[in-house]
């Protein structure tokens, strides 16, 4: 299809609670420029994430921006344009991926994205069953190859703290589909309980009492620690399980300090995953997103891995995306929230 000039987008000038009026607002703005490494897509489903709700939060508070910023970190669509240099992709295609937090987001109904940070959809799902797993996809793979540089081959353990979410689902599946590890994953309650068992958790425990509730498990320590749910409030009992030479990762930032040198008896380490490093700093290993993608792709075909959805609101529209963004700052939602175009 040819790209229109304009098109409609969702987006923000203000930071307002969500139930405010203007909290999101639709508006007409020019279809994105493609770049030479652009890909042009239609989009036809996106998903809602903790990092939309934050910006939508933060970045305008206080004061209006000149332009509305436009949210979405994941998305699925049909190409219909590349630039230059835009090398494994054709018009047509469909595809999937998480995009960059300093471009427009999948609130729209076209998108320019890196093809680098871009990969074929899987073909055995739905758009919105794959629109809710580029993010924490990227994120759970790069948090434990990359930041906590887990070996396939290791039998250690590792402790997800916020099991039942977006992330904490696809970390499971991807440690025990791609490693030896023993995985204990935190839920409170009978439904999160069951979901990540159902993801392959070997034990569950309550984040509530987190300390006991492991060793109740016969677990003294663990050799490593994702936490996707809260920094600051389980930085004690991090501490207390940690084995010696351990890693944790985090996803979560805080306000106020935590103290690191807690951690220098066991030596320890402590290293964040923020999934758009690599796009906003444009790193020399960028297209390790779009090999990331791939991969996985591959894996959910396989019939490996599944896709976390377990709600879908349908229609692009100011009303669907609130509700979206109720729903995630709830932080109540098991699994994730796609809307379908």
């Amino acid at each position: 299809m040819t790209a229109p000039i304009k098109m409609k987008a969702i987006g923000f000038t203000k930071s307002f609670p969500i139930t405010e009026q203007d909290s999101l607002f639709e508006f007409e703005t020019d279809v994105p420029e493609v770049k030479d490494n652009d890909l042009l897509v239609k989009v036809s489903a996106t998903s809602i994430n903790p990092a939309d709700a934050k910006i939508r939060i933060r970045n305008a508070k206080g004061k209006t921006l000149e332009q509305p910023k436009v949210l979405g970190y994941d998305a699925v669509g049909e190409v219909i344009a590349k630039g230059a240099n835009a090398e494994g992709f054709e018009v047509g295609d469909r595809v999937y991926y998480a995009g960059d937090v300093t471009r427009m987001g999948a609130n729209a109904q076209f998108q320019a994205v890196d093809y680098r940070i871009t990969a074929h959809a899987p073909k055995s799902l739905s758009d919105e069953s794959a629109a809710v797993m580029p993010l924490a996809t990227l994120t759970a793979w790069e948090a434990l190859f990359d930041r906590l540089r887990v070996r396939p081959e290791e039998r250690k353990s590792i402790l997800i703290i916020g099991g039942a979410g977006g992330v904490g689902s696809i970390t499971i599946q991807l440690a025990k589909q791609l490693t030896n590890l023993n995985v204990i994953a935190t839920a409170s309650r009978p439904e999160t309980e069951q979901w990540v068992r159902d993801m392959g958790a070997d034990h569950v425990v309550n984040h509530r009492n987190l300390v006991e509730s492991v060793r109740e498990q016969g677990i003294k320590h663990v050799d490593y620690i994702f936490n996707v749910a809260d920094t600051k409030g389980h930085w004690d009992a991090m501490v207390e399980l940690i084995a010696p030479q351990g890693l944790i990762s985090s996803i979560v930032e805080f306000d106020g300090g935590i103290d690191l040198s807690a951690l220098q008896g066991k030596s320890a380490g402590f290293i964040w995953e923020l999934m758009f490093t690599r796009s906003l700093f444009d790193t020399d290993d960028i297209q390790k997103q779009q090999d990331i993608l791939f991969q996985a792709a591959n894996l959910i075909d396989a019939g490996r891995i599944k896709s976390t959805l377990t709600t879908t609101l349908n229609g692009f529209s100011v009303e669907t995306l609130k509700d979206a963004h109720q729903r995630i700052e709830s932080s109540a939602s098991i699994g994730k929230t796609a809307i379908k175009y």
